[in-house]
This record gives structure tokens, C-alpha cells and sequence, in this order.
């Protein structure tokens, strides 16, 4: 898994649509053998089909990462430091594993720069995580 793809995971809950896109495809193609037993009209909507819809509502965040930051034993602030947010998440938050990130995100600038990287990075991340659901504060994205 990427390592945006392990940040989302430790953010959105399983069922949310940002942690789905394969589980999506895989209910996708199960459908056909799902839906048909169930032509009985009792409750109209399968079980396996209802958590799907959840993810449209916005998950909060500030709220879940704020919480964790209250049960961790270090001071870090997630606001503005993409190192603090790793940490937070429990993630590799390395030179290495951050200049993988920046790969991932296809950050143009000079990857040896980190004050640079990083500002970007935690910018590029938390705009990620808006365009997936995710509310933001609106001072931490583009």
C-alpha cells in the first residue's frame, strides 16, 4: 500500500469510500451474485450494501486527529508538521519514507530541500484528504 494510502487508512474508517476503491471494485463485481438471492421483499436493500453508503457524509479530521493527539505521549502537532502527522499515525515519518510520499504525490521541487518538501507534503496531504471526504480546516489546504 502506498504510504497516502496508509495515512487514509489510519484516518477514514474502513467503510469510508477514500479506503474503498478496491473493496468498491470487488462489490462491484459480486453484485450479480449478491443482489439476485435476495429477490424477497423484506427490507429492499442487502446488509453487504448499506455500509457503502455511509461514505458519503465528511469525516472530521481535525476531530479524529485531535483525539489521537490527546492519547499520545508526545507533544506533536499535526497541524503543521507532516513529520508530527506520521508520527501521530504511527508511519515511518523518515527522510526516506517522506521523499517516497513526495514521489507519490509528484512533488516537482528539490527533494533534498526538506523544510521545502515538508510544508508542500503536509499541504498536498491534507488537500488529499479533502478531495477524499475528509473535512479540513480550510487554513491547513490550498
Amino acid at each position: 500500500m502506498s504510504i497516502l494510502g496508509n495515512i487514509f487508512s489510519k484516518i477514514f474508517p474502513s467503510t469510508h469510500a477514500a479506503n474503498a476503491p478496491s473493496a468498491t471494485a470487488g462489490a462491484a463485481a459480486n453484485a450479480p451474485t449478491q443482489a439476485a438471492p435476495s429477490p424477497t421483499p423484506t427490507t429492499g436493500t442487502p446488509p453487504s450494501v448499506t455500509p457503502t453508503a455511509a461514505p458519503l457524509s465528511e469525516i472530521d479530521v481535525q476531530k479524529i486527529l485531535d483525539d489521537m493527539a490527546s492519547k499520545s505521549s508526545e507533544k506533536l502537532n499535526w497541524k503543521t508538521s507532516i513529520v508530527d502527522l506520521m508520527k501521530l499515525l504511527g508511519l515511518d515519518s523518515s527522510l526516506a519514507a517522506r521523499k517516497e510520499l513526495a514521489n507519490e504525490l509528484r512533488f516537482s521541487g528539490d527533494t533534498n530541500d526538506s523544510a521545502s518538501m515538508n510544508i508542500w507534503l503536509h499541504r498536498q496531504v491534507m488537500n488529499k484528504l479533502a478531495a477524499n471526504g475528509g473535512k479540513v480546516p480550510a487554513d491547513l489546504k490550498d
